[in-house]
Order: structure tokens, then C-alpha cells, then sequence
């Protein structure tokens, strides 16, 4: 085969894979007319435009014109370039040919990373015709490289792009139900990609339903049960499984990879063996999974949330019923930590109160910044006064929330706070927060952490690393000890909302918790149509942190917050 026929030929591949099957049947027969009139490259094609056989289908005619004037390797670079990212960077790393990516794709339907571990794992490709164990070996050894090589999408950012169209895949007729997978479903802080999951009889029709969206106007892949499309510069991938076996490719798809094998070890004790298409017992027979609570159930384990399947001793802890009950939304009770157009915030309080009342919140704290901040406005000490006067104007208007007047002050350099006592003492709660380093060692800015935790009037410290996600690295201090005076002090510690926080994050939540401290789930939102969002993305960090309701302040009936901050003020 000439170079200029390979290449169409691989046009042709590339069109089947993105599942664009009438482009691919438009290359195949642009090289059969290349091949019937003797065309060996680009520049043997002129004279064919110039004078037409008759009877040749005008558009096949056009793909040989445009790999003759574009360059048959240009359209290639173009090809590879719309690809799903993983089929991308696998052919990019070497390990496979073009062909060779087209010979798995067809045969065993694979489109992302998770597709391909499976596949290695289970020595399929080396069965594959122009493949062999060499093949899969160097596949095999792509892999960590593979997931390296993949920018990481923080996940406030990811949740945004989800969010729309999930809603379009629930509301689609024939969806039973839909899901993120991966990293997005278990709440890492920064997501490896946005794949989504639907369980449906009627795939065609949920495909159309997400093809009218906006924002899927460029398929980089679609085929019966699998579309991805680029949507705000962002690849997101959605698979439309079959119900009866649905439970099983949630949970492989779930990952973690870890938490999969750690399973797979459980179930080959038990006599099962699990793979990516699901349970199986000794003699081959399927186990029919709708649901992973089927898989589980069969393996004598109750459902393990997705956030703490990270492949730790959460299946342990499982087999001894000794799994927690983590906090959900349905537990949360109020929010308190907010800003509003008196700092930061782009909107007035009355619309922070109308949302959190369309939330169902008992009560709520507007907690604007304090004059040293960095923020953009901050809330001065003559601004205090009128701020109370226009909250209790509003308490009146909403007797239904408690509505807190708060504030967010930060920590100085010398471990004062921002405002002075009798400032603070006006307000129902503060928070104490660091934002400056101001060149200050880990232990220096532990000793002005424990100087505001001994403050009498100080009932929570808001987002205790202050890391920014994904650019900056929370402080790097001994946690335990913060632990420990939060504890000896009666303070609360934050678990921020925020996406650009998330902030303490999963591990040191944990730690947090098992130390005795207690935490508050907060949204620390600027704007009031955020507000659920950032407390969703709150509990989802919260629960990689193994943490209770019982551990967590805002689950609490307002008079037990409001004697937690009372007993701290009394007790100094």
C-alpha cells in the first residue's frame, strides 16, 4: 500500500472510530477510486479533477480533493486531534499505530483509559488480529503515563459541565437514571475527566436529547451507546449502558482502580470473579446487577459510598459493619459562611436570604470580609451598624430563618483580629480566617491560629489550609496540634464549600474528625444562585473525609449552634 493510500485509509479508521460512519464510508471509497485509477499520492490525483469519470458520487470526489490540496498527513493531525482524549494520547504515546488503536476500538468498543486497563487486565488485545503480547505489553506500560500526561479539572469546574447535562439525560424519556463517573462521582478536589453514565433501553433517543444542548456542538465520537462531545474547550464522555446490567459498569466506572481490585480480591474469596462487565460466579453465570448494591449485596457487603472507595480499608471496615453513616444534604440545616455585596459578594443580602430560604435552611450567617482583607470591599467598622440595621429590617421580613450577622475577620500578623473586641462582640458569630502569610514560618502562622482559637468571641476558622485550588498548596503545619486546640478551645473547624478551597480537604477532614473536632459544611458563596452548588461540593468533600452528621455543627437545630457559640464566649 502507497503512503497516500495508507492514508486514507487511515482517514477512514479515524471516521470509524469518532463513529461517524458515513465520513468513514466516503474515505474508504475516496481510496478505492484513488486505487482503481492508478493515484499513488496527492499529486497524482490533479488530472482527476480536471476531468471526471462519469457516474462518481460528487462527495467522494471532494475528500480526495481535500486531501490533495490540504495534504493527506494534515487531515491525519486533524483526525488524531478530535479523537477522545485517551484514544488520542494512547496513539500519541507510541504503544499503538493508528491501525492498531482502529483494531481496538472496533472490536471491543474501547474509548477511554478505564476501557483500556480493562482490556489489558484481562489480556484481550493480544487476541486482537495485528496485535500480540508485545503489543499489550507496551499499552500496559502507557498507562501511568497515559493519566500523567492528562490536565486535571478542578472540580467545581467539572460539576459546572456536568450539571447541564445530566439534567438533559434525566429528563429524557426511557433514562432511568443517570450518574458522573470516576474522580467526579467520588468528589476528588481535581478530576482526571467528565464522563457521564445513563441506563436506558433507548440510547438513540438520549443521544439526540444531549445533541440539542448548546454546547455539544462539536462529536468528537458517537456511536449506539456512546457519545463524546468538546464543550467549553472540555471533552465529556457519555455512556448509555443497557438496565438489567447497569449496577456493574457504575461501579467499575466508579473506580477508584484501587478500591476495584481490593473488591475483585473479596469476591475471589468468596468464589466470584469480578470483572469490568460485571460478577460472575465459579461456572462463568452473570450475576444480573441493575443496581451496585446487587454486586455488593452478593459479596456479602452493604453499598460503600463512591467517596471513600480509595482502595484504604474502607472494604474492611465494610465486612465489619463498621462502615459510617456519612453526611448527605438532606442533614445540613443552615449555612454560615456567606458573602454579600457589603464585601465581596455580588449580591445584596435580602437575595442571600431569599435563596437560602428557597433551600429549606433553618438558619444562615452573612459573614462579609473584614477592612484588611484582600477582598475586592471589604466591611468597615462604620459599615458594622448599618449592616445590623438592614438584617434585622430583613428578619422581620423572613421570621422563618435565623438569619446571623456575622462576620469572616481575618487573623494579623501578631494574632490579633482584624476588628477590635467591642466590634466583634456585636456580631452573633465570627470567623477567623488567614489570608496573608505575610512571610510567616508554619510554626508562626500556627501561633496566630492558636491565638485566635483561645479568642473567646472566635467560634469557627474558615478554610484552615487556605488553599486556592488548583493553583496554590494549603500551609504546611502540624494539623495535629491545630486538631488538638480546636478540641481544648471549643472551636469549630470549616469544611469550605468554595471550589476554589475545598478546603479541609477529604484526608485532613478525616483527621479532623477522628481528633474529636467539630466541623461546619459551608458554602463561603459570593453569589445566591451558588449557593447549593458550593454546599454540594462542601458535603461531597466532607464525605471523602468519612465524616458524620454527628460530627458537623450546621447539621444541628439552630439553639444547640447558638449555645456551642454561647458556651465558648462564656467560658473565657
Amino acid at each position: 500500500m502507497s503512503p497516500f493510500h495508507h492514508t486514507l485509509a487511515q482517514l477512514a479508521s479515524l471516521a470509524t472510530i469518532r463513529g461517524d460512519v458515513v465520513e468513514a464510508k466516503l474515505w474508504s471509497s475516496a481510496l478505492d477510486l484513488a486505487r482503481a485509477h492508478h493515484i499513488e499520492s496527492e499529486l497524482d490525483a490533479g488530472p482527476l479533477f480536471q476531468d471526471p469519470p462519469p457516474g462518481i458520487n460528487p462527495a467522494i470526489l471532494e475528500h480526495l480533493r481535500r486531501a490533495y490540496e490540504a495534504g493527506g498527513w494534515v487531515l491525519v493531525e486533524s483526525g488524531v486531534a478530535d479523537l477522545p482524549a485517551d484514544l488520542r494520547w494512547l496513539f500519541e504515546s507510541g504503544a499503538v499505530t493508528l491501525d492498531q488503536l482502529a483494531t481496538v476500538h472496533r472490536e471491543l468498543g474501547v474509548t477511554s483509559a478505564a476501557d483500556i486497563v480493562a482490556a489489558v487486565r484481562e489480556q484481550k488485545l493480544r487476541a486482537l488480529h495485528g496485535l500480540d503480547e508485545t503489543v499489550e505489553r507496551a499499552v500496559a506500560a502507557s498507562l501511568s503515563n497515559l493519566r500523567a500526561r492528562i490536565p486535571r479539572i478542578p472540580l467545581g469546574r467539572a460539576v459546572s459541565l456536568a450539571v447541564k447535562m445530566l439534567a438533559a439525560l434525566r429528563a429524557t424519556p426511557g433514562v432511568a437514571w443517570a450518574a458522573p463517573l470516576g474522580s467526579l462521582r467520588r468528589g476528588q478536589d481535581q478530576v482526571g475527566d467528565i464522563e457521564l453514565i445513563a441506563a436506558t433501553d433507548q440510547p438513540s433517543a438520549a443521544i439526540d436529547a444531549l445533541l440539542t444542548l448548546p454546547s455539544s456542538s462539536h462529536v468528537l465520537h458517537r456511536s449506539e451507546r456512546r457519545l463524546y462531545v468538546m464543550t467549553n474547550l472540555q471533552q465529556i464522555g457519555v455512556r448509555l449502558t443497557h438496565p438489567a446490567n447497569a449496577g456493574a459498569d457504575l461501579l467499575h466506572l466508579t473506580g477508584s482502580r484501587a478500591h476495584f481490585e481490593a473488591l475483585q480480591a473479596h469476591a475471589a474469596s468468596k468464589g466470584f470473579s469480578l470483572r469490568a462487565d460485571g460478577l460472575r460466579t465459579a461456572d462463568g453465570t452473570l450475576v444480573p446487577a441493575a443496581t451496585e448494591s446487587d454486586i455488593y449485596g452478593a459479596l456479602g457487603l452493604p453499598l460503600i459510598p463512591p467517596e471513600i472507595r480509595g482502595g484504604d480499608d474502607e472494604i474492611e471496615r465494610a465486612i465489619r459493619g463498621e462502615l459510617p453513616a456519612l453526611v448527605s444534604l438532606g442533614d445540613i440545616r443552615g449555612d454560615l459562611h456567606m458573602h454579600s455585596e457589603w464585601s465581596d459578594g455580588r449580591d445584596s443580602i435580602g437575595a442571600m436570604v431569599e435563596a437560602c430560604c428557597a433551600l429549606g435552611y433553618e438558619y444562615m450567617a452573612i459573614t462579609d470580609h473584614s477592612p484588611s482583607s484582600a477582598a475586592s470591599r471589604n466591611l468597615t467598622i462604620d459599615g458594622v451598624k448599618r449592616q445590623a440595621d438592614e438584617i434585622a429590617r430583613l428578619r422581620e421580613r423572613y421570621p422563618e430563618i435565623v438569619i446571623l450577622h456575622g462576620c469572616e475577620a481575618d487573623i494579623l500578623p501578631d494574632g490579633r483580629l482584624d476588628f477590635p473586641d467591642e466590634v466583634l462582640r456585636r456580631f452573633d458569630i465570627v470567623l477567623a480566617s488567614l489570608h496573608d502569610r505575610s512571610g510567616h514560618t508554619p510554626d508562626q502562622l500556627m501561633e496566630r491560629y492558636v491565638a485566635a482559637m483561645k479568642h473567646p468571641l472566635v467560634t469557627l476558622i474558615a478554610h484552615p489550609t487556605n488553599r486556592l485550588v488548583p493553583t496554590r498548596e494549603g500551609y504546611d503545619l502540624d494539623y495535629d496540634r491545630l486538631f488538638e486546640m480546636a478540641v481544648e478551645t471549643g472551636t469549630v473547624l470549616e469544611i469550605d464549600g468554595a471550589p476554589s478551597h475545598l478546603d479541609l480537604d477529604g484526608a485532613l477532614a478525616r483527621r479532623a474528625v477522628a481528633a474529636g473536632a467539630t466541623v461546619s459544611i459551608d458554602s463561603d458563596c459570593h453569589r445566591s444562585d451558588l449557593l447549593g452548588r458550593q454546599m454540594n461540593l462542601g458535603i461531597l468533600t466532607a464525605r471523602r473525609g468519612w465524616v458524620e452528621p454527628r460530627h458537623v455543627l450546621n447539621t444541628r437545630p439552630f439553639l444547640d449552634v447558638h449555645a456551642l457559640i454561647a458556651a465558648k464566649r462564656a467560658s473565657h
